[in-house]
């Protein structure tokens, strides 16, 4: 009996979790810490992305902004793709490359976390992204998946092990709510 498309596909991300267990777990914790860090001392988190990386984006600003599972203090975060007048201005205008540079340029500042969500690791406005904010001073974080980031750097990397585009996704939604827990854990004392 052949498995149905929806096991084969479970099993699947079941593959790539396992792997990411090993080879991320650390990263998130540290990543985890250099956030709770910058938003302590006053920085605040600007978070970007194309297509469903924009959506991982806003999900993670939502649970910043609002709650994750405890109530607590808003916590300042900002999603980049989230306004469609200015997204649309500087698309126009500048072009898409320009995106989430010319707003980083706009809103970053020295002790910000800039987190850029990209699974094929070649989005252009995105790697800009991360280069305007680490010109400007702040952490550089970087959700991707196996292939790494193209032509671009960023000062922690979260590098999903698979070339999927719906496992890498699946494994950023887990990865920012796993910050989330322990970010939440530190501002719920």
């Amino acid at each position: 009996m052949t498995e149905s498309l929806t096991a084969t596909h479970f099993r699947a991300h079941q593959q790539v979790v396992e792997a990411a267990l090993g080879e991320l777990s650390g990263r998130v914790e540290e990543v985890a810490r250099v956030m709770v860090s910058a938003l302590r001392s006053g920085g605040k988190v600007l978070a970007f992305g194309n297509g469903g990386s924009a959506t991982q984006a806003s999900h993670l600003v939502g649970e910043l902004v609002g709650r994750f599972s405890n109530d607590r203090a808003p916590l300042p975060a900002i999603a980049l793709a989230s306004d469609p007048g200015t997204v649309t201005c500087i698309a126009n205008d500048f072009g898409f490359a320009n995106l989430f540079e010319r707003q980083v340029q706009a809103l970053a500042q020295s002790g910000d976390i800039a987190i850029g969500f990209t699974a094929s690791g070649r989005s252009e406005n995105v790697v800009r992204g991360l280069a305007a904010a680490k010109a400007r001073g702040a952490t550089t974080i970087v959700l991707m998946g196996a292939a790494g980031l193209v032509n671009g750097s960023a000062d922690y990397l979260l590098a999903v092990p698979s070339a999927s585009t719906a496992h890498v996704q699946e494994l950023h939604l887990m990865i920012l709510h796993a910050l989330c827990i322990h970010i939440e854990r530190e501002f719920t004392k």
